[in-house]
């Protein structure tokens, strides 16, 4: 079976993880919001490891914290941006992290865009709310082929 995935958010902080799938649900930009909370598990998910049990179609959307469990986000950005049935998926790092290094490895393999997550509980809605509306409404996703093998 196969599920619809608008946006999987790769997120281990809790309270982001609800303040995310709140803003984006609000404004209607997501139907389908899938959550990994660690890099291993996202891992598994885009391509279909480990027996995951539901298999679904490339996230249109993937928003990837950086500090994660397991793998960590850069490892999980080198992986889908190397392998030709993924690396058309637009990324977006969602970090707290203020290392110039981060930011320049992370255009290096590839992101397509990267943010650093306001403190602010409004601040950080508003980010993301910003953010699925350009991804999931304004810009133009790759076609269905993009995705094949």
């Amino acid at each position: 079976m196969t599920q619809k995935v608008d946006i999987l958010l790769v997120e281990d902080n809790a309270d982001d993880i609800e303040l995310a799938v709140h803003a984006l649900r609000e404004e209607k930009l997501a139907n389908a919001i899938t959550i990994a909370r660690d890099g291993e598990e996202a891992l598994d998910l885009i391509f279909h490891r480990k027996g995951a049990d539901a298999v679904f179609d490339a996230p249109r959307l993937i928003l990837l914290d950086l500090k994660l469990p397991k793998v960590d986000g850069l490892d999980v950005l080198r992986a889908v941006k190397s392998d030709p049935r993924t690396k058309a998926i637009p990324i977006v790092v969602m970090t707290s992290s203020k290392e110039e290094r981060d930011l320049v490895e992370s255009y290096k393999l590839g992101v397509n865009a990267y943010v650093q997550k306001p403190v602010g509980f409004e601040e950080f809605r508003g980010i993301v709310k910003e953010l699925g509306l350009f991804w999931l409404v304004i810009n133009q996703v790759p076609p269905p082929q993009a995705f094949e093998d």
